[in-house]
């Protein structure tokens, strides 16, 4: 395994960090039994893996807090909505919040605590009124660092972040960063590395790269649209030109390789509830850039889309 700095906040991650939400949910989404999701959480820790994502809203704290238990050298962060059943949330619930987050969690101290899908809109309620609780909750012992992360689907701009950067108290930020969503390059990294804000990077790898048929029904509206050359879009593999024998394994593998050697990505954050996957999936993180011309071509075709590739889990947009 590889380790980096997270920013500013002290802590020493592995390059590859468990998501424990997703489609898979550590595999509770998928049919898995608690202790069959407990053993994966553990395997990742073998691997080297000592970065874990976990959220209020996705039920997974306790598996975490079940598979880390007494494990010192993991690394937990955990985050909570600033609006409940669509309206904004009183802040007052935020200490005991975290109190029920530490007893799933079975820990003494969340290592990094998030706010979680902040919308634009929602950026000065996150800042007025959960961050001085979460700076309380942070001099009380509770917690050692605070996050925020976007949603990626209603903010492909990347405006939340923007706003969020300037004022410099987040000590780390969740973003989307993917091959086909590349303006986090212009509008997030340069501003974190200079501020010395963590990055966490989600949507490395989303439906558009798993499914070809997807990908090819996309390829082609963007195309119509004249969103990207028309030749990518007219092939079966419009993104085949990654996998070579000097190149990537899968379309996959090159997105993983892709988000990895991002300058300015810290953690490349992954989902799954299968121990091959696992495996497979932090392999590619681990490995080598993808090539230069690979690269290059990724820029030339795709560097100018926003919002594409960035559809929650099961929801697409075509």
């Amino acid at each position: 395994m590889q380790y980096v700095d997270l920013g500013r906040t002290g802590l020493r991650v592995s390059v590859a960090g468990l998501g424990c939400g997703g489609a898979s949910r550590l595999g509770t989404a998928t049919g898995k039994t608690r202790a069959e999701s407990v053993a994966l959480v553990r395997r990742a820790r073998d691997l080297g893996v000592n970065f874990f994502d976990a959220a209020e809203a996705y039920g997974t704290e306790e598996i975490l807090g079940e598979a880390l238990a007494g494990d010192a050298g993991a690394v937990v962060a955990t985050k909570t909505h600033v609006r409940r059943r669509g309206e904004p949330r009183d802040s007052a619930g935020v200490e005991p919040g975290i109190d029920a987050a530490l007893r799933r969690l079975r820990r003494e101290r969340i290592d990094l605590f998030m706010l979680h899908a902040v919308a634009p809109r929602d950026y000065d309620i996150a800042r007025d009124r959960f961050l001085p609780a979460l700076e309380r909750a942070r001099e009380a012992g509770k917690i050692g660092r605070i996050g925020i992360t976007e949603t990626p689907p209603n903010d492909p701009g990347h405006a939340m972040l923007e706003r969020a950067l300037e004022d410099d108290c987040w000590d780390a930020a969740m973003l989307a960063f993917h091959m086909m969503n590349q303006n986090a390059r212009r509008k997030v990294f340069p501003a974190a590395r200079a501020r010395r804000v963590g990055t966490l990077i989600m949507f490395a790898v989303r439906a558009i790269f798993s499914d070809p048929a997807y990908l090819a029904r996309t390829m082609r509206a963007l195309a119509r649209a004249g969103r990207i050359p028309a030749a990518p879009a007219a092939r079966g593999g419009p993104l085949d030109f990654l996998v070579h024998p000097a190149g990537a394994r899968s379309v996959i593998d090159a997105a993983y390789r892709y988000a990895r050697h991002e300058p300015g990505a810290d953690v490349v954050l992954f989902g799954t509830g299968e121990p091959a996957h696992l495996e497979a999936n932090i392999a590619s993180i681990l490995a080598p850039p993808l090539p230069a011309e690979d690269r290059a071509l990724l820029a030339e075709r795709f560097g100018a889309l926003e919002g594409v590739g960035l559809d929650l889990p099961g929801r697409r947009a075509l």
